[in-house]
């Protein structure tokens, strides 16, 4: 899990695709956060990918760096904690402009049954789960 986590802070961006009505969505994100043993994101309540995310958890999660590229498989659990979404905010402070812990809007969410397969044209492919 970590070495995911170093891959994606590394990325700065990563893009993670949803499902709204048997069509896909795609979005970049940015914050991505280890806590609690487990690997979290962040978003808005407001916005689509909340939503979309709350209908169906399964989401993908892709992002390329120096000719390698990550593609990650998992499903997102809501974590409500006043604490987790401090420790986010914490690892993200350019967060804070926008969102608070103790808003109604700020959501982080975890990551479960992850398989992420770690990919490169030099390299085969392997895979990490948690």
């Amino acid at each position: 899990m970590e070495e995911v986590y170093e891959f994606l802070r590394k990325c700065g961006v990563f893009f993670i695709a949803t499902e709204e009505e048997n069509q896909p969505r795609v979005r970049p994100f940015g914050a991505v956060n280890i806590f609690d043993g487990k690997l979290y994101i962040q978003t808005g309540k407001v916005k689509n990918v909340s939503k979309q995310m709350h209908i169906n958890p399964k989401v993908e999660i892709s992002a390329a760096i120096d000719g390698k590229w990550i593609r990650l498989q998992a499903e997102v659990v809501e974590d409500s904690r006043r604490d987790a979404k401090v420790s986010m905010l914490e690892n993200h402070p350019e967060l804070k402009m926008m969102y608070s812990a103790d808003d109604d809007n700020t959501e982080v969410l975890y990551l479960k049954n992850a398989k992420a397969i770690f990919c490169s044209f030099t390299e085969p492919p392997r895979v990490v789960e948690f």
